[in-house]
């Protein structure tokens, strides 16, 4: 059914026992063992690795166990839990999580308490149960009552408890299954980073709005803390001036070097313009010159024809007398014989024309 899951406990109704459906996945957190309604009261038969991996037997899921702290819950945890889900065909994965006394007592103090990390894991994906206050050591009676085939955890041996490896007795029952650890993500590696670059989450915190005495930080160290703040601030505004800074000669140089290829484009267009017009074969130079040859045209006067028609003369008519227009320049007479003898001069003139 979708959005549901199968429960992998089946109700005791005499002699067989009906499947339920007891929590739909990823639409609500798994729940815990001592509050789910889905107990089996008829006989677990014991699974070898093989039958598990064959996926029988078929009328119940393959019921793996896997435990921890799950302190800081991260990556790794989920991991090593999607592995522990599915070693097998069909498998129903129970997560126990260890009480913050026995965390305290055999490994040390936590960053989360025990309801927080029990949370945590109600709401992984891969988890079907939840066991709150898991033994630190399986015992044969926890198995008994949980119905547990199968133990999931990484292979490297867990000394603790005055144990060299607190898996040693499930290994040697064969049931065990082994899991890979995740590289570089851990609880302690997070713890480290915290530690070693504690002035950072401290100013962090502070910035926040966290108090010196929540923060557990003295006076002084507050006091730094917050003047390295308003440093840090500075720096970022000069940062930030910077960067708009170089921004904006950026912009400038790609406009200036736009503007300089546009001018560029203009001035060849230009000088091109003006050759065209005033070059030595250019349009300017053949109109002056047609408007020179028009004007010269003008202004010159128009000259008579070479050979024009003669008339004829007639024997009655004689020829027109011809005038000088041009004045003749004489000389006034020195005498009055002089005078009358140039009058005599003039009539005889015009008698010889007559």
């Amino acid at each position: 059914m979708v959005g549901h899951q199968e429960c992998n406990m089946e109700e005791d109704t005499g002699d067989k026992c009906t499947p339920k459906f007891c929590r739909k996945t990823l639409t609500a957190p798994a729940p815990f063992a001592d509050e789910t309604s889905c107990q089996c009261q008829a006989p677990h038969e014991k699974l070898t690795i093989a039958q598990a991996r064959l996926g029988t037997p078929v009328d119940r899921p393959v019921r793996v166990y896997a435990d921890g702290i799950f302190d800081l819950f991260h990556s790794g945890h989920a991991r090593a839990l999607m592995q522990a889900k599915t070693l097998f065909p069909n498998s129903y994965l129970l997560v126990g999580v260890c009480s913050d006394d026995l965390t305290h007592k055999f490994k040390g103090f936590t960053v989360m308490n025990e309801a927080e990390r029990y949370e945590a894991l109600r709401h992984c994906r891969y988890v079907d149960e939840v066991i709150r206050d898991a033994p630190w050591t399986l015992t044969p009676e926890f198995l008994e009552k949980h119905k547990i085939d199968f133990v999931a955890h990484d292979d490297i041996p867990y000394s603790s408890a005055g144990s060299d490896d607190v898996y040693k007795h499930i290994k040697e029952a064969g049931m065990f299954v082994p899991t890979q650890r995740t590289e570089g993500i851990s609880t302690s590696d997070i713890i480290t980073r915290i530690v070693r670059d504690y002035d950072v989450y401290a100013r962090r915190n502070l910035q926040r709005g966290y108090t010196a005495k929540e923060l557990n930080v003295s006076f002084i160290n507050e006091k730094k803390y917050r003047f390295q703040n308003q440093v840090d601030k500075m720096k970022e505004k000069v940062k930030n001036v910077e960067e708009r800074s170089k921004e904006f000669v950026n912009r400038v140089e790609e406009k200036s070097h736009d503007l300089i290829q546009k001018w560029e484009e203009k001035s060849r267009e230009f000088i091109g313009n003006f050759l065209e017009l005033f070059g030595p074969d250019g349009a300017w130079k053949q109109m002056f010159q047609e408007r020179s040859s028009r004007m010269l045209q003008a202004l010159s006067p128009k000259q008579s024809p070479v050979s024009s028609p003669t008339r004829s003369r007639s024997p009655s008519r004689s020829p027109s007398p011809t005038f000088s227009w041009l004045p003749i320049k004489t000389s006034p007479p020195s005498s009055p014989k002089a005078a009358s003898a140039s009058i005599s001069s003039m009539s005889e003139g015009d008698e010889d024309e007559k």
